[in-house]
């Protein structure tokens, strides 16, 4: 049932989030301070601090700093399409052979940012960066199927803001102003991209055949193909290899290609072979 596709659809839409904000900078006496950006949990960079074995160090982590984390998956039922309804796009690469996959299935990722700081007033200037972007969402578009060129806009939401300061203890507490913000990019992952012109076998239906007579029952399947035509029967191009063609070969030398075109198939002692492309002879 389930056989090898991976379009990076989950890959690209953490990537694109990241780089909303991998160009923040605040404002610092008579400095302008960029703002690092990392992928990570929030945990993992406060306990940098708390569990620093000098806490006389000078430094245990560089402040203001960012980190964004994938932090969950939920389908959304509410943006649900037909389940059957495919779509048919032609290669971008040569816009010859055609490619079809069924509509996307719609999912909410959730993400979380946070930003660490040690003075209130660079935690301001962040999140006055930002809040003006999302009322409550912002577009961003994404290349989920890099294969046939899909792209579409991702809203992302701005779902809720939260803000902790931990400021008791004593002197050797290091403080920590921690803005995290809350999003939902309301995504869609696409199945398996199939080729229309690939398959040996376009169409193929199986009718299983049962009597009327449950004590004796007869069973008989009868198979009924639509195979793809291998052979060009308008004129036949013939040519000869000119060199020895190992097992693992990809790459074929002919004396000439003349006749032969790309996506298309050959016949070689009786196997078929694909043509992707043609690069002199």
């Amino acid at each position: 049932m389930f056989g090898y596709f991976y379009n990076e659809i989950l890959r690209r839409t953490i990537i694109s989030f990241g780089t909303l904000f991998n160009n923040i900078s605040i404002q610092q006496e008579n400095s302008v301070v960029n703002v690092p950006l990392s992928y990570g949990p929030t945990q993992k960079f406060l306990a940098r601090i708390e569990q620093s074995p000098d806490l006389n160090k000078p430094t245990a982590i560089t402040l203001p700093r960012m980190s964004f984390e994938f932090t969950g998956l939920t389908y959304d039922s509410s943006r649900k399409v037909t389940t059957t309804q495919q779509f048919v796009v032609k290669d971008p690469s040569d816009n010859t052979e055609t490619k079809k996959a069924f509509m996307p299935v719609p999912y909410n990722m959730q993400f979380e940012l946070s930003v660490m700081t040690k003075l209130n007033d660079d935690a301001l200037q962040i999140v006055e960066q930002i809040l003006p972007y999302f009322q409550p969402a912002y577009n961003l578009t994404v290349d989920l199927v890099s294969t046939i060129q899909e792209k579409k806009d991702i809203p992302v939401v701005l779902e809720n803001i939260t803000m902790e300061d931990d400021y008791e203890g004593d002197f050797t507490k290091r403080r920590v102003l921690l803005y995290t913000f809350r999003f939902t990019a309301k995504t869609y992952l696409f199945g398996p991209v199939s080729s229309a012109t690939k398959d040996i076998i376009k169409k193929a239906t199986v009718n299983y055949l049962t009597g009327t007579d449950t004590s004796n029952t007869e069973r008989a399947l009868t198979y009924s193909v639509e195979p793809r035509a291998i052979k060009n029967y308008t004129g036949d191009a013939a040519t000869n290899l000119s060199d020895d063609v190992t097992k693992t070969a990809k790459t074929i030398n002919v004396d000439s290609v003349s006749g032969l075109n790309a996506k298309t198939y050959v016949d070689l002692n009786g196997e078929t072979i694909y043509i992707k492309s043609i690069d002199g002879n």
